[in-house]
C-alpha cells in the first residue's frame, strides 16, 4: 500500500473506535452498557443491523460460494432475510419489547419455566462462540492475511486471527451494545461503499480484458460466448448465464429447491429474530415504532446485499480462476508440510494422475507424500481408526474476495486504505456484535440468575467486560483450526452448525406464542431433542441437504411439544404481562414500506428463477 492508503486505512479506524467510545463513555449499568439504555433510534438500528450481519462470513464466505457453482442461488440467504425481517418486525418484536427482556432466553421463561430460559442460553453461547465468533474471525484472519501477502506483508493466519479478535474485544468491552452500534454507523455506510466500489472496478476489468483470459462459470475457456463491443455487466451475464438463478437441484446438499420452500426459512427466522447478536439492538430501540422502521430499513439494505458480493464473487472466478488454483495448491501443499512433520498424522494425501498438468507443486512433492502416506497409514493401523484422506482442491474460492481487492483496488490513492479499513470494519463490526451478545447471555442469564442473584449494577457490568476477554480467547485457539479444508467452506461451515439448536429454538419460540396451554416441559423436550436428532439424521441419511434436516427436525419438534400439550396441558393460558419501559405503539410507515420491501423481492425472484 501507499502512504496515502496507509493514512487512511488508520484514520478510518480511529474514526471508529473515537466515535463508539465517546458515544458510550458513561454506561455504567447493565441496561446502559448492554441495551444502550434502550434509547437506540431507527437508522441507528437498521445500519448496525447490517454491519453486525455483513461480515468476513459473507465478504469471504457468500463470494467464495458465488464463485463455486452456487451462483446467485446463495443470494437467497439475502434476499429471503428481507420479507424475514418484515415479518420480525411486526409478529415477534411487539411480545419482545412488552415483555422489556434482556436476551432472547429471557423470553422463554415468561412462556415456559427457567430450565428452558438456562437450556438455551448454553446452547446459545455455544454456537455464538464456538461456531459465529470463531468462524468469523477465521475468515477475516484469512483475508487479511491474503491481502496484507499481495502487498508485501507476512503475517501468519494465528496472528491475524488473534489481531481480528483483540480489536473487536477493545470497544465492545470499553462501552457495550452503544459503543458497537455507534461504531457500526460508520462501518455499516463503509462496508456497502466498499463493496460498491469492489464491483465497479471488477465490471471495468471484466469488460476490459481479453476473451482469451477468460473461463465461464464453470471454468470452460468463454471466448465464443462473448460478441463484440459487450460490456462488463453484459459480459457477466454472459459468462455466467448457467448461475444466474435462484434454483438447484432436489439432490444439492447446499440449497436444493426444497430448502426454498421449507429449509432456509429456518435460519432465517432464528438468525433475525431469535439471534442475540442480532435481536440485541432492536431490543435496545427506543420504542416499538423505531424498532420496526429500523428493522425495516435494514429489510431494504439486505436487497442490495447480493450486487456487491455475489456478483463480484462470480466475476472474480470469470477473471482469476488459475489464482483461485494455485491457491488451492497452495494450502494442499501447506497441510502436507504440517503433517509431515508431526510426529501424530494420520493423514494420507492423494497425488492425482493428473497433477503434473494441474498441481505441478504437488507432483514434485509425490516421493515425500508416498513416503509419508506409508508411516501415516501405520500410526492409523496401531490407533486402530482408519486414515484420513485428502485431496487437491480444484479451486481456493473463498479467494475471491482477496484476489478483487488485491488486483483490481489501485494503490496509493487512498482507495485500497478505504477498502481495507471497510471490509476490515465489517468484520469487526460482527465480532463485537457476537461478543457482546455472549457476554450479555452469561451475565444476565447464567451469573445474575443463578450465580449471584444480588449482583450489583456495577459487579454486571464488570462480569460482561471479563467475558468479552474470555471469549475472545477461546475464538482466537478455535479459529485457526477452521483452515481444515474438510469443513467444506466457511460459509456452510457457519450455517450447517447452527442447525444444531436453530429448528429447536425457533420451533419452541413459534409453538409458545400459538399454543399457551403447553406445559414448561414442552420447551425444555423441544430444545434438548433438536441436536440429538440433527445429528441423527446426519449419520443415518448423509445424502440429505443440511437446510432440509432443519425443516425435519423443527416439525419433529413442533410435533413432540404439541404431543406433550395435548397429553399435560396447564390448567390456565399463559399470559404475557407487560412488564417494558418503552412505547409499543406499531408504525404504519414501516408497515407500508415494509409491504413494498416484500414486493420488491418477489421482483427479484421472478427475474431470476
Amino acid at each position: 500500500m501507499g502512504a496515502l492508503d496507509v493514512v487512511v486505512f488508520f484514520a478510518f479506524i480511529a474514526a471508529v473506535l473515537s466515535l463508539g467510545m465517546l458515544k458510550s463513555r458513561h454506561e455504567s449499568d447493565s441496561e446502559s452498557y448492554f441495551l444502550a439504555g434502550r434509547g437506540l433510534t431507527w437508522w441507528l438500528i437498521g445500519v448496525s443491523l447490517i454491519a453486525a450481519n455483513i461480515s468476513a462470513e459473507q465478504f469471504v464466505g457468500m463470494s467464495g460460494s458465488a464463485a463455486n457453482y452456487l451462483g446467485l442461488a446463495i443470494s437467497s440467504y439475502e434476499w429471503m432475510a428481507a420479507v424475514t425481517l418484515v415479518v420480525v418486525a411486526f409478529a415477534f418484536l411487539p411480545y419482545f419489547l412488552r415483555a422489556g427482556i434482556f436476551t432472547i432466553p429471557e423470553f422463554l421463561e415468561h412462556r415456559y419455566n427457567h430450565w428452558a430460559r438456562l437450556i438455551m442460553a448454553v446452547f446459545m453461547m455455544v454456537i455464538l462462540v464456538g461456531v459465529s465468533l470463531s468462524g468469523v474471525i477465521y475468515a477475516g484472519a484469512l483475508t487479511m492475511r491474503d491481502l496484507l501477502a499481495d502487498n508485501g506483508y507476512r503475517l501468519s493466519l494465528e496472528a491475524a486471527c488473534w489481531l481480528m479478535g483483540l480489536m473487536a474485544a477493545a470497544y465492545v468491552a470499553f462501552g457495550g451494545l452503544k459503543a458497537c452500534a455507534w461504531a457500526d454507523l460508520i462501518q455499516g455506510t463503509a462496508l456497502i461503499a466498499g463493496g460498491a466500489i469492489i464491483l465497479a472496478f471488477a465490471l471495468q476489468r471484466l469488460g476490459a480484458a481479453s476473451p482469451a483470459e477468460l473461463v465461464d462459470g464453470a471454468g470452460r475457456p468463454a471466448a465464443d460466448l462473448i460478441a463484440e463491443g459487450m460490456g462488463g455487466w453484459g459480459r457477466m451475464m454472459a459468462l455466467n448465464g448457467g448461475k444466474l438463478h435462484m434454483v438447484l437441484p432436489r439432490n444439492d446438499l447446499n440449497i436444493p429447491w426444497t430448502a426454498l420452500v421449507v429449509g432456509l426459512w429456518i435460519p432465517n427466522f432464528y438468525y433475525w429474530g431469535l439471534n442475540q447478536y442480532i435481536t440485541q439492538r432492536v431490543l435496545g430501540s427506543a420504542s416499538l415504532r423505531e424498532g420496526q422502521k429500523g428493522i425495516v430499513f435494514a429489510a431494504a439494505l439486505k436487497l442490495l446485499i447480493p450486487f456487491i458480493i455475489v456478483f463480484p464473487g462470480m466475476i472474480a472466478f470469470n477473471l482469476f480462476s488459475r489464482d483461485m488454483a494455485a491457491r488451492a495448491e497452495q494450502d494442499y501443499v501447506a497441510l502436507f508440510e504440517r503433517a509431515s512433520a508431526s510426529t501424530a498424522s494420520t493423514d494420507v494425501f492423494a497425488v492425482p494422475d493428473d497433477a503434473v498438468a494441474r498441481w505441478p507443486r504437488v507432483a514434485a512433492l509425490a516421493d515425500r507424500i508416498r513416503a509419508h502416506n506409508e508411516t501415516a497409514r501405520a500410526r492409523a493401523e496401531a490407533a486402530g481408526r482408519p486414515p484420513t484422506e485428502r485431496r487437491p482442491q480444484d479451486f481456493k474460492h473463498d479467494s475471491a474476495l482477496a484476489l478483487l481487492i488485491g488486483k483490481l483496488i489501485p494503490k496509493n490513492r487512498g482507495l485500497m486504505g478505504f477498502v481495507l479499513a471497510a471490509m476490515l470494519g465489517a468484520i469487526v463490526s460482527s465480532l463485537a456484535a457476537i461478543l457482546n451478545a455472549a457476554s450479555t447471555i452469561f451475565t444476565m442469564d447464567v451469573f445474575a440468575k443463578y450465580l449471584k442473584r444480588d449482583a450489583s449494577q456495577r459487579l454486571l457490568v464488570a462480569v460482561g467486560r471479563v467475558c468479552v476477554a474470555a471469549f475472545v480467547v477461546v475464538g482466537g485457539i478455535v479459529s485457526p483450526l477452521l483452515d481444515n479444508p474438510r469443513f467444506g467452506g466457511i460459509f456452510k461451515y457457519i450455517q450447517e452448525f447452527q442447525g444444531y439448536v436453530s429448528p429447536g429454538i425457533l420451533a419452541v419460540f413459534v409453538f409458545g406464542l400459538l399454543n399457551r396451554t403447553a406445559p414448561g416441559a414442552a420447551g425444555v423436550a423441544g430444545l434438548l431433542l433438536n441436536p440429538a436428532l440433527y445429528f441423527l439424521i446426519a449419520r443415518v441419511w448423509p445424502g440429505i441437504a443440511f437446510l432440509d434436516r432443519m425443516a425435519i427436525c423443527f416439525f419433529a419438534d413442533l410435533a413432540v411439544m404439541q404431543l406433550i400439550g395435548l397429553v399435560r396441558p396447564l390448567p390456565e393460558p399463559v399470559v404475557f404481562r407487560s412488564q417494558g419501559r418503552v412505547a409499543v405503539e406499531s408504525s404504519r410507515g414501516a408497515a407500508i414500506f415494509g409491504a413494498l420491501v416484500v414486493a420488491a423481492t418477489l421482483a427479484l425472484y421472478i427475474r431470476f428463477w
